[in-house]
């Protein structure tokens, strides 16, 4: 591969990822379907960027958004096919990580 050149495609894989959120809720989302409550509070992300960034996944083909007809609604997200594939990416950052990203301060996690 030439170092010079970057392929279309691993740009645009890299730009889904390296969005802001993106890859914590694919990583989420790989323990199986969780409501939109549920990651809001694991994450501590805002209703408002979530939504955003399940809509994308979405649109991407990544998250599918299942409605469950019960009273009330029920709403839950899940990874596609294309989003389950992300799980050997994904455990070889959070191997790396383990290795090589120092350890974050409890307190520090909070304010980013």
């Amino acid at each position: 591969m030439d170092p010079s050149i970057i392929c279309p495609r691993f740009e645009k894989a890299v730009a889904i990822l390296s969005q802001r959120w993106t890859a914590l809720v694919i990583y989420q989302l790989l323990s199986g379907p969780q409501r939109f409550c549920s990651m809001t509070d694991t994450l501590g992300i805002s209703g408002r960027v979530l939504s955003e960034r399940l809509k994308e996944l979405e649109n991407q083909g990544i998250v599918k958004r299942n409605v469950i007809p019960e009273t009330p609604v029920r709403i839950e997200y899940s990874l596609t096919e294309k989003g389950v594939s992300f799980a050997p990416i994904m455990r070889e950052i959070d191997k790396w990580s383990q290795s090589w990203v120092e350890k974050v301060p409890t307190d520090e996690k909070s304010g980013s």
